[in-house]
């Protein structure tokens, strides 16, 4: 039976049965199709709460909208107009975020002293956004003192020094609290290994003073070394924060994903920002259990200063990576591939950057040139 089904087979086998073979384009193989297979619905535009902010905030989060119109992607923006010298974020944009569920914002300026509240803070607490990620990476073609740097900086939002419990004991004596707790600890500590996990990562470092704070950050070191024992297959280290800071301007490329308390965070994904290029081009997000708030990930200058806003040369680069962030969270990754290839490829080329990359580009020229790379 087999011999004689053997020239049936071969005929159904047969070249003509099958499409041709991909064919090597320009000396590269034709890329296969992979089918996505969405779920009914997926493909319907996502409304997202947009907040221009502050200072650049407007320019390069209309940098933001002119790509995502350029490129079709399947989202549209509820804008509204939030500024740091308010009071409290207004109860209609939180509204908002939690009937869309994502949010892109420009940075709020946040005034020093005075007793002001930092609108930044409020929707943290507000929405739960307990895990802000920062993605500290060189971009190709971009020249920097150090080279193979991709670290992850993922830092607890919502207590520790930024739990905002300060009081004047007696004139002339201030007591800030910084707060730790078991719960909090536990869960950015869970998050920074699965995230590990579900994306190919090596290692994760927790950052502390428990030399010194043997209390509260033993406490964030305690929940630390119980998350990592249930995921043998990711390797754990833990260093001093001070340490930290001569490793991180050093020898950055021995970090992988770094987990840390609030206060920590900040600084090291500041840090690790100036390493690789700066503020400017370092996306990232905030994300709790049912919202997220995309915006630029460090945040020294996220303002800017009032020359940058006057000539209108901002660097929309990390807004337009964080863009692509929340496309990925939106589960429109081919949106996010093309934009973020096209980001890439602009500042690769290096004909268009603004001036903190060494050009002297407006944010509307490094904007169109992005859009003409497009794929």
């Amino acid at each position: 039976m087999a011999r004689r089904s053997a020239p049936l087979l071969r005929r159904l086998v047969s070249a003509s049965s099958f499409p041709p073979a991909p064919q090597p384009l320009g000396g590269v193989l034709a890329r296969r199709t992979v089918t996505y297979m969405p779920r009914p619905g997926d493909g319907a535009p996502r409304a997202v709460t947009l907040i221009p902010g502050d200072g650049i905030g407007p320019l390069v989060t209309g940098a933001v909208r002119q790509v995502m119109e350029a490129m079709h992607a399947p989202v549209y923006f509820e804008t509204y107009d939030v500024h740091g010298d308010m009071p409290t974020v207004p109860p209609a944009v939180i509204d908002s975020i939690r009937r869309n569920k994502v949010c892109i914002k420009g940075g709020l300026a946040t005034p020093v002293g005075g007793g002001v509240s930092s609108l930044n803070m409020q929707l943290r607490k507000e929405l739960d956004l307990y895990a802000s990620l920062v993605h500290c990476s060189n971009l190709p073609g971009l020249p920097t003192r150090h080279q193979g740097v991709d670290i992850v900086v993922i830092r607890e939002n919502t207590e520790g020094e930024y739990s905002g419990l300060e009081h004047e004991v007696v004139p002339g004596v201030v007591e800030s609290l910084k707060v730790i707790t078991k719960f909090c600890s536990e869960r950015i500590a869970k998050y920074a290994f699965e995230y590990a996990y579900l994306n190919n990562r090596k290692k994760v470092t927790a950052v502390h003073k428990a030399n010194i704070m043997k209390l509260a950050d033993g406490l964030f070191l305690e929940s630390c070394r119980e998350v990592a024992s249930k995921y043998p297959g990711i390797q754990y280290n833990e260093m001093i924060v001070d340490n930290c800071s001569m490793q991180l301007v050093s020898k950055p490329e021995q970090f992988d994903v770094m987990v840390t308390p609030n206060l920590y965070g900040n600084l090291v994904a500041n840090t690790a920002a100036g390493i690789v290029g700066g503020t400017g081009i370092m996306p990232g997000g905030n994300v709790g259990q049912d919202y997220a708030v995309f915006e630029q990930g460090a945040s020294a200058g996220n303002v800017g200063n009032e020359n940058i806003v006057e000539q209108k040369k901002a660097n929309p680069v990390a807004l337009l990576l964080s863009s692509a962030m929340m496309l990925r969270h939106l589960q429109f990754p081919s949106f996010a591939d093309r934009l973020e290839t096209a980001v890439k490829r602009v500042v690769a080329e290096g004909t268009h950057r603004t001036k903190d990359l060494g050009g002297t580009s407006t944010t509307q020229e490094v904007t169109d040139a992005v859009i003409a790379s497009l794929d």
